[in-house]
């Protein structure tokens, strides 16, 4: 009898369990430690200005998902408990997980059913600061709350006097905090629908005290499943030193960066000298800047220098080579083809968008074929082109990409998993293929994955 692909799913996941992919899940049936458990659950929180947001979606027992860590080199193992009435699964953004530990149902692993657990364990390789979120009925889940920051630590980073993560998304509320439609059709066929409520760790426009005269790491995560930011700092000096997790060489300060769904920022802001005195950090997209969240100085001055911090040590990633390098074109285009198809883990119901002309079907026990078939080890450049007049930030799970270059604007030569892709802009980045499996690449704009720009590479 032929095998679905189903059952393999699940035979892998009892692999993966198994302690055979370096994680520390090989301990939980025969002994001593097991893992901590990171609950799906509803809940109930004040959000919004009025009134109590009903059944929010969240993690952990109460309010926003707990900011997880974790640390370079060293075993994680996080055990999912489905408390909701409907299938979940966790992605761990940015981290560069065995294919089994990826979230993705029906590609990586199967359905986490109401009641039901899965076991997630890896080691990671790189420090700096992910997120984790759901990969079944996204916009749903994602955007009831269902996102939380997740930090990989390095004993060799600087000692900061603070060190504050912001989790930043909006959420689509009525007046009296009451969910409202998660989209409407026209906006998820151009920008995306934007949330009515703003918020920086589920708080409006939150102040946090930091040592007068001290150096604070910001860890900054757009979990939104549609804004983009372009960030200001007032106040303070303040420098970038990483981008999505990874190091960069030359850190510069925060002026009009732009921040899209599912990037990270790391942030040194060097805090000033007087007591009561405070730093803003605003968004400055749109006709309406607004204030994100702001620092204040507490206490004698610390009397700390920018200088003082050494950099960051690079993650251990591939550098590819370029000059044998194996060009793949991948064009984001909008489609009118095809329907979506129904899906355990949710459809909203439309076809917008798709990568290479095809749009994503949806999760499905036979998805398409991949985009890519790509040989474990060797280099490849993607020669990604937008043909759409939108903004859409690329995701590529399980492995980090260098950019290259652009068309249209000076781009950092940086290792990131996510990339704003500007209207008409083309872009070439480069890897190596050196993680096996079927992966997952989308646009972060929630809405545009769900209708259609999504796809997968295979490395095999």
């Amino acid at each position: 009898m032929p095998v679905s692909r189903r059952t393999l799913l699940k035979a892998s996941a009892v692999v993966a369990g198994s302690g055979l992919i370096g994680g520390l899940a090989a301990r939980i049936g025969a002994a001593a430690t097991a893992p901590d458990v990171l609950e799906a659950r509803f809940a109930d929180a004040s959000i919004a200005a009025d009134g109590v947001t009903k059944k929010i979606m969240t993690y952990g027992h109460e309010g926003m998902p707990p900011v997880l860590r974790a640390h370079k080199g060293k075993p994680f193992a996080m055990r999912l408990l489905n408390s909701l009435d409907e299938p979940t699964t966790v992605h761990w953004h940015g981290v560069r997980v065995p294919n089994a530990m990826d979230g993705v149902p029906e590609l990586t692993q199967p359905y986490v059913y109401s009641g039901d657990t899965f076991d997630y364990a890896f080691t990671p390789p790189d420090a700096g600061t992910f997120w984790y979120h759901p990969h079944c009925n996204t916009l749903t889940q994602m955007g009831r709350g269902m996102t939380g920051l997740l930090i990989v630590e390095n004993p060799a980073d600087p000692v900061f006097d603070a060190d504050i993560p912001i989790n930043l998304r909006d959420w689509r509320l009525g007046k009296a905090g009451e969910f409202i439609a998660p989209f409407k059709p026209r906006d998820a066929a151009r920008t995306g629908t934007y949330g009515t409520v703003r918020t920086a760790n589920w708080q409006r426009e939150p102040r946090y005290d930091a040592p007068a005269g001290g150096l604070v790491r910001l860890r900054l995560a757009v979990t939104d499943v549609t804004r983009i930011y372009t960030l200001n700092m007032e106040g303070a000096d303040s420098r970038i030193v990483a981008i999505d997790g990874n190091p960069i060489p030359a850190p510069f300060a925060v002026d009009h960066y732009d921040f899209g769904p599912g990037q990270r920022l790391d942030v040194i802001v060097r805090m000033p000298d007087g007591e009561g005195a405070t730093v803003t950090l605003s968004n400055a997209r749109g006709n309406n800047p607004w204030v994100i969240a702001t620092l204040r100085s507490v206490g004698p001055s610390l009397k700390r220098d920018l200088r003082d911090v050494k950099a960051l040590e690079p993650n251990p990633v591939a550098e590819a080579d370029l000059d044998n390098a194996t060009e793949i074109p991948l064009e984001l285009t909008a489609t009118a083809e095809n329907t979506a198809s129904p899906s355990i883990c949710g459809s909203i119901g439309y076809t917008f968008w798709a990568i290479n002309r095809i749009p994503w079907p949806g999760d499905t026990p036979d998805p398409i074929a991949p985009l890519a078939e790509m040989k474990l080890g060797k280099s490849y450049i993607f020669n990604l082109s937008n043909r759409t007049p939108h903004t859409h930030p690329i995701h590529l799970h399980g492995m980090s990409f260098r950019v290259l270059n652009s068309n249209k604007r000076a781009v950092l030569s940086h290792m990131t998993d996510t990339m704003l892709l500007l209207p008409d802009e083309q872009v070439q980045v480069a890897l190596v293929a050196d993680n096996p499996g079927d992966w997952v690449m989308h646009c972060h704009i929630i809405e545009h994955q769900k209708t259609g720009m999504t796809a997968y590479v295979r490395v095999v």
